[in-house]
């Protein structure tokens, strides 16, 4: 796993207290996120504010409890520019954040294939 990406030690915890339910969490994560990505994305071309912050704060938290800290650091990042209603580096935000994700998904898509079923 990688450390720049995913902390493992979280995913380890995760696993220790979801058991079985681990893959379906896994599963869960890049499902929602794909969704809180798309409306982030629909918050920049809206040049809404208010539904961005909403947004960044919502995927912020998921991909914290997740470990994927480099993700919802650009998160916070993006939810902090939304909530001054300075949205000039948003789109360049939005983008750095779909380029992560395009990372982490391919780490939980491996991480998920150790569990068969």
């Amino acid at each position: 796993m990688s450390d720049n990406h995913l902390d493992s030690a979280v995913l380890a915890a995760l696993q220790e207290v979801m058991e079985d339910e681990y893959p379906l969490l896994l599963d869960t994560f890049v499902v929602d996120s794909e969704e809180r990505l798309r409306l982030l994305r629909e918050a920049e071309r809206a040049g809404d504010p208010q539904a961005m912050r909403l947004a960044a704060h919502s995927f912020k938290g998921s991909c914290s409890n997740m470990g994927a800290q480099l993700l919802a650091e650009s998160c916070r990042e993006l939810e902090e520019l939304a909530r001054r209603e300075q949205l000039d580096g948003a789109a360049a935000l939005v983008e750095r954040i779909e380029r992560e994700f395009a990372i982490v998904r391919i780490l939980f898509k491996s991480e998920r294939q150790r569990y068969p079923g």
